[in-house]
């Protein structure tokens, strides 16, 4: 049986990274590992064994260009409404919270999406039914 661990971005300034996935979801550090060129930093929430690694490369100063490959993180929260107003309120610049209904009727999520320091779009979805 497979099991994931982790998944990988690359950033810019770690002290900002790790400072907007502190404010917005409570993550904290779990590892840090510094090497000659490149840093990894491991974080997480008490309740998951899966990982957040932000990858800082020494020496660059230019934003990573993120292609047309690259879709989204997602996290699932207890209180939709409180993660959207705490982003607000901590100036990350939210989008509207959207009730998801493919067919017109049936939800199938509610969810709004964020994007870090680095661009990288987040999406938030209220904890019920498959996304838990």
């Amino acid at each position: 049986m497979a099991k994931p661990i982790h998944s990988m971005i690359r950033v810019l300034d770690e002290a900002r990274s790790r400072a907007f996935y502190k404010e917005v979801f409570g993550m904290e550090l779990k590892d840090r590992f510094d090497f000659e060129t490149f840093t990894l930093v491991y974080l997480a929430v008490p309740e998951s064994s899966f990982e957040l690694e932000l990858t800082i490369n020494k020496g660059r100063d230019t934003p990573y260009d993120l292609g047309d490959g690259y879709g989204h993180l997602a996290f699932a929260v207890d209180d939709l409404a409180a993660v959207h107003a705490a982003a607000r309120a901590a100036g990350h610049a939210p989008r509207d919270i959207v009730a998801f209904r493919p067919d017109g009727e049936t939800l199938l999520a509610t969810f709004f999406f964020v994007a870090d320091p680095d661009g990288y779009q987040i999406e938030v979805i209220q904890s019920a039914g498959r996304y838990r």
